[in-house]
């Protein structure tokens, strides 16, 4: 078993010294390039937290956030959706945890019930 994890280790280790030599290997301009972009994605994340932080109530924000951890798709929909009607200035009060759930349920696609057609 020592050995086992021993050599599990030693395969990491070379994982890690293989990525650093590619990151190495890569161009300055390419690297600042990623740096900036990085950067970016970082400040226009912020952005958006910010937004939403107006938008929402806290409750409603920690259901977002529950949310996201199963169902990433329809909570970055719903989010863009959010943040476009602010923008355009149609949202006139915060949205509670209750008017979520109403929008979370109108985004769901409707389910379909099994019919059994016994002969």
């Amino acid at each position: 078993m020592a050995d086992d994890l021993e050599n599990i280790r030693q395969k990491r280790l070379e994982q890690l010294q293989q990525q650093q030599a590619a990151q190495q290997q890569m161009a300055p301009g390419d690297m600042q390039a990623a740096m900036q972009q990085e950067q970016a994605r970082a400040e226009m994340d912020a952005k958006k937290q910010a937004l939403l932080r107006q938008i929402l109530t806290p409750e409603a924000r920690e259901r977002m956030t529950t949310l996201k951890m199963s169902r990433k798709e329809m909570v970055e929909q719903l989010e863009s959706q959010l943040i476009t009607l602010a923008q355009n200035g149609r949202i006139q009060s915060k949205i509670d945890d209750e008017k979520l759930k109403q929008l979370l349920v109108q985004l769901q696609p409707p389910k379909r019930e099994p019919t059994i057609k016994r002969m």
